[in-house]
């Protein structure tokens, strides 16, 4: 395979999860077309196999790991091939899901516990897996997958969405934590036209959103020059950024009636007109405590 323009992956290691179809396998033949080497992960061998097979087919370098990723001891051993294999990781793209939609009033709490576990802690399990990999070689790109049901909510999907906005508090502090390594991690909010949404979307709608569109987000996620904390949303070849902003707020203070005054003065404390994006989770508790009269708002930051 060939790299492209600017982004040359030749020599990096990626690990895709889920990548025995649909979008997991646009992403694996996406970063392997710009130089990368490729273990791709699923539950079933055979797909995994065909998907490496075709990489490989193309003149890239693939190999199949067939394992869930909330099995931890499956998780490291898939680890400790890669490194057997090619002695560095350094791209991991989350991706592995599924979905047990139903309304919140009939759905099972272990359905709620599954999907959890498969979209939050499979990430965590993967991520903890390669974390100190990548903070030895002073180098990592991490891709979690989070989804517009997470961002901005969906019926049906409750635990599909809580599980995905998890993914995006996950990667803030990752980002943070992950910074002096050059560790840069970011979400990918996919719309593709899978398994997950066929019986969703129009005819239409399915072919315009070829999940090898999606794609291309996930290379410039995983390349030298990538962002770090971004949400990148993606569909139909368009990009955009989501992010969770802080509005400037109104000083209410305490007393009997602050609930009242909060009511009342509701369009200001959520008017967005000079809101940010806060850098750090305390920036809230600075602003809150400069609004309350404090000269000193430092605050006291995770080691």
């Amino acid at each position: 395979m060939t790299s492209f323009d600017r982004i040359d992956l030749n020599d990096r290691v990626a690990i895709v999860t889920g990548a025995g179809g649909g979008l997991g396998r646009c992403h694996a033949l996406e970063l392997a077309r710009y130089g990368a080497k490729i273990v791709v992960n699923d539950l079933g061998a055979e797909n995994a196999e065909k998907v490496a097979a075709e990489i490989r087919e193309q003149g890239g370098e693939a190999i199949a790991y067939a394992g869930s990723v909330t099995d931890e001891d499956q998780v490291q051993e898939m680890v400790a091939a890669t490194m057997d294999r090619w002695g560095r990781i350094d791209i991991l793209v989350n991706n592995a899901g599924i979905l047990r939609d139903r309304s919140f009033a009939k759905m099972d709490v272990s359905d709620f516990r599954l999907v959890v576990d498969v979209h939050l802690m499979g990430a965590v399990i993967c991520t903890k897996a390669v974390w100190e990999i990548m903070r030895a070689q002073g180098y990592g790109r991490i891709v979690m997958t989070t989804s517009s049901t997470g961002l901005y909510g969906n019926f049906g999907q409750a635990n599909y969405g809580a599980a995905k906005m998890a993914l995006v508090g996950l990667m803030h502090t990752l980002a943070i934590e992950g910074e002096k390594y050059d560790i840069r991690v970011n979400c990918l909010a996919p719309t593709a036209a899978t398994q997950m949404t066929g019986g969703v979307l129009s005819k239409e709608a399915l072919e315009l959103l070829d999940p090898a569109l999606v794609s291309p987000g996930v290379v410039a996620l995983s390349s030298d020059a990538a962002p770090t904390r971004a949400v990148l949303c993606a569909g139909a070849g368009h990009f955009a950024c989501a992010n969770i902003t802080l509005t400037d707020g109104v000083f209410i203070g305490g007393g009997e009636d602050a609930a009242d005054r909060i009511t009342d003065r509701w369009e200001e404390i959520a008017d967005r007109t000079n809101d940010i994006t806060p850098r750090f989770g305390f920036t809230q508790g600075q602003r809150e405590l400069k609004s309350a009269g404090a000269e000193d708002v430092s605050m006291a930051g995770g080691g």
